[in-house]
């Protein structure tokens, strides 16, 4: 305890310093010392204040979410929680709060309880406890909007965005800030106010009193919670207990507040999203890639081919301050790319994303070019042509003359073998897949592809690297799609025979939104462009048994032009605004072909439509575990909850077959190969787990495989 909480003193202020790294994570043992350190300080009467600090790099990030866990699982009980710390400390004597880097969850709650904050410029504040499916549980929805107000309150705590300190000083969330050294400034601070009276958080009422406003303030924030948190139950919690405060005494706000929060922590949601959060930590140790393997530095780049996912890459580098060579074959498609590029950046500026400067400066980083001449200047290439293996095992022929013997040659395919792509190179050990997902200046998921001779260098150099361009990095085996198109091949497959079965595009689009997928299988195929699944498709055609069931609407569709959004028409039609409408000629065309095929028609419900999408993803995604093509169950969950927006409240798609059961998904997947046939063969592993009642996610394999 005395290791994790120091107490000193200077004069006539004493300094609790908490020492818990990396985050200062408000673990009971941390919250236990800085009890017994205000204890100690208020039974000295030479002692006029109080300082509380972190040590290291923050304050206090946030509790240990290790903990809740443990009161799930019944390994203990949270009771009141921090709630009788924070009470002691608003009950003491003047308390300041010195916040540099930042007071996160219960490391603002207990900044709060403090009678003044102040704050490094840099630092940031927030309650993002919603983004792992539970509200502030230590009197944060109560504190909170006697300081900054109802509004921002609710958007804090429903939301979970942090804020910078220059506008929690404005807000009067923190009090002043402080330049320079914050220690001494905060000390400074203290001196000011140790003869002032402490001002009690909980007891201050002028931004409650509003009462005209309260009624449109909180149906207005439940709307906006229903649309953009759509299924999660969490931030509608967090808007409930803010309006406590409006009319409950605070003790008994604190008290409802403690049951909601109770009830979001006990949910499946809540362990979903837990799951999500540490799977995301998880994802970036490889075991056969050691931390302290030597990354490569990567200080310039080159993107082959100005399209839209090559000028979506070259915008995430330059971005993240890197220089970018953007080449293509020709003069109008090197025009055509970059005035896309600008568009976007508009686009953001519009948003109030960046400011005019920002992108100025980034356009200068992205240097247009028709030749291969300055591709020995660069430490990586990243090859974005058309998905066709002829076309980029050409292109990364011309690479391998034209780049230095030390720089990363990357294909950025969605499908494609990267050894077969390497072997138009003589050196495959420089070879690897980085997998963007589009648009690639927006999503954040990026799947690193390893060969079967790819460098642990420059793995662990690609991994490195997704951090610095914002992008959560997942090393994935090499086989046809890898893991996420390889899955979603399975998910939109069953999309398609349902709709040939008789379900019109719509109702399989709303059932699977309504599950929670950010968009249904078919609108995302128009989205991203029908015509990119029909090339795959053909591609691989010679591979298909013609014995077995395979979708034929998608192909009929691309024969007729109807691409998707970008020719105005392919499942839906779009109008000028890009706005899907239901097309009834796409559905009598569908019937008449479903017909021609003698594929009988049928009613089909929601419920079938949601578990043959879902399950036919978890079955092959438990084929791609046992392979080794994945590592993890969560490194699955987190590609498919960033990248093909699987909601994240449901944990992705592994964490949810664990939710429904093992068993249970299994015997479905076995009630479907009798009606369907092999395409619905068990994985091996989904029998072998249900038999066993285990789960996936108490399964791994972490040995690297390439397919």
């Amino acid at each position: 305890m005395a290791d994790l909480v120091e107490l000193t003193r200077d004069n006539q202020i004493a300094i609790v310093t908490i020492n818990n790294p990396p985050v200062n994570a408000l673990s009971p043992a941390v919250a236990q010392g800085i009890a017994h350190a205000i204890d100690q300080a208020s039974r000295d009467d030479s002692i006029k204040a109080v300082v509380l600090m972190g040590a290291g790099r923050t304050f206090v990030a946030g509790a240990d979410i290790k903990e809740f866990d443990k009161i799930t699982s019944g390994q203990t009980s949270r009771a009141a929680g921090l709630l009788p710390l924070l009470l002691q400390i608003e009950n003491g004597k003047p308390a300041v709060a010195a916040i540099h880097g930042s007071a996160f969850g219960g490391g603002l709650e207990l900044a709060m309880a403090t009678h003044y904050r102040v704050a490094a410029p840099a630092s940031q504040l927030g309650q993002p406890e919603v983004k792992l499916g539970i509200i502030p549980g230590a009197g944060g929805t109560q504190r909170l909007p006697r300081l900054v107000g109802l509004a921002k309150a609710v958007e804090m705590c429903a939301e979970g965005n942090p804020i910078s300190a220059r506008e929690a000083l404005t807000l009067g969330l923190v009090d002043r800030l402080i330049e320079g050294n914050l220690s001494a400034g905060a000390l400074q601070f203290a001196r000011e106010i140790s003869e002032r009276p402490a001002p009690k958080t909980r007891e201050r009422e002028e931004k409650l009193r509003q009462p005209e406003q309260h009624e449109p303030l909180f149906s207005g924030a439940r709307e906006r919670v229903r649309a953009k948190q759509r299924g999660m139950i969490a931030p509608l919690a967090a808007v409930d207990a803010v309006e406590a405060a409006t009319q409950l005494s605070f003790e008994e706000g604190c008290q409802l507040e403690q049951k909601l929060f109770r009830k979001c922590l006990f949910s499946d949601q809540s362990k979903a999203l837990i799951h999500i959060f540490f799977g995301e930590r998880e994802v970036a140790k490889i075991p056969d890639v050691p931390k302290e393997t030597p990354v490569l530095p990567i200080n310039s780049v080159a993107v082959v081919g100005a399209g839209t996912m090559g000028g979506g890459i070259a915008m995430v580098f330059a971005n993240a301050g890197i220089p970018v060579l953007l080449k293509d074959a020709d003069q109008p498609a090197l025009v055509r790319g970059l005035a896309t590029i600008e568009k976007n950046y508009q686009s953001s500026i519009k948003r109030g994303r960046f400011t005019r400067q920002y992108v100025d400066e980034r356009l200068k980083l992205i240097q247009p070019t028709l030749s291969y001449d300055d591709f020995g200047k660069v430490d990586m290439v990243v090859e974005a042509v058309f998905e066709g293996i002829a076309l980029k095992k050409d292109v990364f022929a011309q690479l391998d003359r034209a780049c230095r013997k030390d720089a990363i040659l990357a294909s950025n395919t969605s499908t494609l073998n990267i050894d077969e792509i390497a072997s138009a190179t003589s050196r495959p050990e420089s070879v690897i897949g980085t997998h963007f997902f589009s648009p690639a200046n927006v999503m954040r998921l990026l799947e690193i592809v390893r060969g079967q001779r790819t460098g642990k260098q420059m793995i662990a150099t690609c991994m490195q690297l997704a951090k610095k361009l914002g992008k959560i990095g997942v090393l994935v085996g090499n086989c046809r799609g890898f893991v996420g198109n390889r899955m979603f091949h399975h998910y939109v497959r069953e999309a398609v025979f349902l709709v040939e079965e008789g379900a019109s595009p719509q109702a399989v689009d709303q059932a699977l939104y309504d599950f929670g997928m950010a968009l249904g299988p078919l609108a995302t195929g128009d989205l991203a462009g029908l015509d990119v699944g029909w090339r795959i498709r053909k591609e691989y055609r010679h591979l298909e048994n013609p014995a077995v069931r395979q979708p034929i609407v998608g192909d009929r569709l691309c024969e007729l032009g109807r691409y998707g959004q970008k020719t105005g028409a392919g499942w839906y039609r779009y109008d000028e605004n890009r706005r899907a409408i239901a097309d009834p000629e796409v559905n009598d065309l569908i019937r008449k072909w479903a017909i021609e095929a003698g594929i009988p028609q049928r009613e089909i419900s929601a419920t079938e439509i949601v578990e043959r999408c879902i399950y036919a993803l978890l079955n092959e995604g438990a084929r791609i575990l046992e392979e080794g093509v994945a590592l993890r169950s969560a490194d699955i969950d987190i590609i498919y909850v960033n990248g093909y927006g699987f909601p994240s409240y449901r944990g992705g798609p592994m964490w949810y077959a664990d939710t429904v059961g093992v068993k249970n998904v299994y015997q479905r997947v076995g009630d479907f190969r009798a009606r369907h046939g092999e395409l619905w063969e068990p994985a091996p592993l989904l029998r072998r787990l249900a038999e066993e009642n285990r789960t996936f996610a108490g399964f791994s394999r972490l040995q690297p495989a390439t397919v």
